[in-house]
C-alpha cells in the first residue's frame, strides 16, 4: 500500500497572535527556522492584513528573498538573521540596553538581542569583543554598562563574562551561552553551564543562542 501525504493549505497551518500587543505591550514573533515558503508567504499576508508589528527571526538564508518580497517595507539583519514589519522601529523610549558580544564569534546572537530590543521600543547600544581574554576592553565600557537599565551578554566557550560583568554593575545582566567554542564546549552547554553557576548575584539566563528571548526579556526590564 502506498501512503500519499495531504498536506494542509498553508491558510489553514497558520494562526498567529494578533493581541499580544494589546494584551502583553509586544508585537508577535515568528520564527522561520522550519517553516515553508508557503507558509511564510500566509504569515505575511495576515500580518499586513492585521497591521500587526512582527519580528521574524532564525530566517535561512534561502527564506530571505520570499519574506522581503512578500514584505517589500521590511528591515532584515543579515548578521542576526532576524527581520521586522514595519522595518523602522519605534521611537526608543525607556531605559538604555546594552548588549555585549565577548567575542565577534558571539555577534550573530548578539545582534539578535540588539534588534530585538531595538524594535520593541527601547534605546540600545551594542559592544562586541570585550571578551575576559583582555579584559580591558570590558572595563573601557564602564561608563556605558553603568548607564544601562538591563545588560545583555553573548558569550561562548567558557562564558565567564556575565559574573565579570555583574560584579561591576548594577543592573540586571542577561547572559546567553552561544553555541561557540572548541568540542568540551559541547555546543553551548559548557558556557549555559558556567552561566546558571555564576556567582555573582543579578545574572539571570537565557536559552544557548537565544537572542530575541534576550533582548525581549531586556526590553521588558528596561521599560519606561
Amino acid at each position: 500500500m502506498t501512503w500519499r501525504s495531504h498536506p494542509l493549505p498553508a491558510e489553514q497551518q497558520i494562526e498567529l497572535d494578533g493581541t499580544r500587543r494589546e494584551r502583553r505591550g509586544y508585537p508577535e514573533a515568528v520564527y522561520c527556522e522550519g517553516k515553508t515558503d508557503a507558509q511564510l508567504v500566509e504569515i505575511a499576508r495576515q500580518v499586513v492584513r492585521a497591521g500587526t508589528p512582527t519580528l521574524f527571526t532564525r530566517i535561512r538564508p534561502e527564506q530571505v528573498d520570499v519574506l522581503t518580497d512578500a514584505l517589500p517595507d521590511a528591515v532584515y539583519e543579515p548578521t542576526g538573521r532576524i527581520a521586522a514589519w514595519p522595518g523602522e522601529a519605534p521611537a526608543a523610549v525607556g531605559g538604555l540596553v546594552a548588549v555585549l558580544a565577548a567575542g565577534s564569534s558571539d555577534a550573530a546572537v548578539a545582534v539578535e538581542a540588539h534588534f530585538t530590543a531595538r524594535h520593541l521600543g527601547r534605546p540600545s547600544e551594542l559592544v562586541i569583543d570585550v571578551g575576559v581574554a583582555g579584559l580591558h576592553r570590558v572595563l573601557g565600557k564602564l561608563d556605558l554598562l553603568r548607564a544601562a537599565r538591563a545588560i545583555v551578554v553573548a558569550a561562548g566557550m567558557d562564558g565567564a563574562l556575565p559574573s565579570v560583568v555583574a560584579g561591576l554593575v548594577g543592573a540586571p545582566v542577561i547572559a546567553v551561552p552561544t553555541s561557540v567554542g572548541y568540542g568540551a564546549a559541547f555546543g553551548g552547554l559548557a558556557p549555559l553551564l558556567s552561566m546558571l553557576n555564576a556567582c555573582t548575584p543579578g545574572v539571570a539566563v537565557v536559552n544557548i543562542d537565544n537572542g530575541y528571548g534576550a533582548g525581549h526579556l531586556a526590553a521588558q526590564i528596561a521599560a519606561p
